[in-house]
């Protein structure tokens, strides 16, 4: 009997590709609330947020994205 592969879920790799698919999703949910709320998202907004890797802070402006008044209050406090 053939045991089914599951040891390139633990990879490294997997794991970082999981990482960045996180990382991607974040920044479409913090950039659409905006959107929803009716808040203009300048570029440079668009920009830094699409550029940012670290999961943390992108959790940090996705909570901020809910009581934003503009877009450019997500950085207010970094």
């Amino acid at each position: 009997m053939m045991m089914p592969i599951q040891y390139f879920w633990r990879h490294p790799l997997a794991e970082e590709v999981r990482e960045e698919g996180r990382v991607e999703a974040l920044a479409e949910v913090i950039l659409r609330i905006l959107r929803v709320r009716g808040i203009d998202v300048p570029e440079a907004v668009r920009a830094r947020v699409e550029a940012c890797r670290d999961l943390d802070q992108l959790i940090r402006w996705l909570e901020r994205a809910v009581h934003a008044a503009r877009a450019d209050d997500l950085f207010a406090l970094d």
